[in-house]
């Protein structure tokens, strides 16, 4: 790559604002999933009598949908991210890319 386009793309304003708004949402969506991963897996581990309540007078147990709720957040978040990446990232990306190309 030419040195030359990579030091106009690190300098364009528009880099700058979308590398600070893709840190900034990575780290949220990262410590919002650590949070939820984290705690189930601290429930997991001390609040066993918790997660172990039966629900209803069949096997299933509070634990099942408290962890499929774990992986639904999961798909969730991600979908999130994909959402506001093609709508706002690209459009940043794409600005940059124009505006290095001339």
């Amino acid at each position: 790559m030419d040195p030359e386009l990579v030091t106009r793309i690190a300098n364009n304003p528009n880099y700058q604002i979308l590398k600070a708004k893709r840190t900034s949402f990575g780290w949220s969506l990262t410590l919002a999933m650590m949070i939820v991963y984290y705690g189930f897996i601290l429930l997991v581990a001390f609040n066993k009598s918790f997660l172990s309540q039966r629900l209803g007078a069949g096997v299933m147990t509070l634990g099942i949908p408290i962890g499929f709720g774990v992986i639904v957040f999961t798909i969730l978040i991600t979908a999130y991210y994909v959402n506001r990446a093609n709508r706002e990232f690209d459009a940043l990306t794409e600005t940059i890319v124009n505006e290095s190309l001339k």
